[in-house]
């Protein structure tokens, strides 16, 4: 069992838990992240490390309120356990000086790119975030971003908040006026196919971390295959992060709506049954 220390709320659906895991937080890098469970029958499911306390052995992780087991997780409270915390698992993102680094966060995603920006930041990077969202209450993490980024713009769809507009113009505006060595970006499948089409258009090199299902987290199942430069790659094992521009995005989003209808049902029958 793995107790919760701390729970606040980021949005109306996003919440960030604390949680003691001494093991994990100690050998936690950027990049890594944990599958969860709760109860003994419960749903696995992946979440990124945002960020570690080795002093406290403490992890945070963000929740989205989305599916039935993501609304378990952030419904629980300080006090409270996590049956599972499996990790670190994946590749942790390659960290090294490269000189002015753009990144990309959009809705929940910029909680695996918190790690990131940090890290790159203490590599001696030039970091220029762009954070995006489709209004201002969905905005999560900017002081911590501000904190860690040279330049932090923000992008909101209705205009609530920053300039209005979507995360790929935001990224264009700042790639049309300073040379970028690197772009990373985060968030739902569809965002990160078209950031990544826009760096593809200038040729800047770019990662993108996935989260696709899986089931196992240790390469076994399959489930969270992707293809990459045409080879079958998982995420769990050689990833969560790959070249940007050789990621078939369209297969991604396939697969990640292949059990829409089965996960519609089961939170029916969730709100209905609490």
């Amino acid at each position: 069992m793995f107790k919760i220390v701390e729970k606040e709320y980021l949005s109306e659906k996003v919440v960030r838990l604390v949680i003691e895991a001494p093991l994990i937080a100690r050998k936690r890098k950027a990049g890594h992240f944990v599958i969860i469970k709760i109860g003994d029958k419960g749903e696995r499911i992946p979440l990124t490390i945002s960020s570690a306390d080795t002093e406290k052995g403490t992890i945070t992780l963000i929740v989205q309120k989305v599916g039935v087991t993501s609304h378990k997780v952030a419904d629980l409270n300080a006090g409270d356990e996590v049956t599972d915390v499996v990790g670190p698992l994946g590749k942790p993102t390659d960290i090294e000086y490269c000189g002015t680094v753009l990144c990309a966060g959009g809705g929940v995603g910029v909680a695996p790119l918190l790690p990131i920006v940090e890290a790159m930041k203490k590599a001696g990077n030039r970091v220029i975030t762009v954070l995006a969202a489709r209004s201002k209450d969905l905005i999560i993490l900017e002081k911590e971003m501000r904190a860690n980024s040279d330049e932090v713009i923000i992008m909101t769809d209705d205009g609530s908040y920053g300039n209005k507009g979507l995360v790929t113009e935001g990224m264009e505006e700042v790639i049309k006026r300073e040379k970028i060595d690197l772009a990373i970006t985060i968030g739902p499948a569809v965002m990160m196919k078209y950031t990544s089409l826009v760096t593809k258009k200038y040729n800047i090199h770019t990662y993108a971390s996935l989260n696709s299902i899986m089931v196992d987290g240790t390469g076994m199942c399959g489930a969270c295959r992707v293809t990459v430069g045409g080879q079958t790659k998982f995420v769990c094992v050689d990833g969560p992060e790959f070249n940007a521009h050789e990621i078939d995005f369209d297969e991604l989003l396939m697969r990640l709506n292949g059990f829409k209808e089965n996960e519609a049902v089961a939170y029916e029958h969730f709100q209905h049954k609490h």
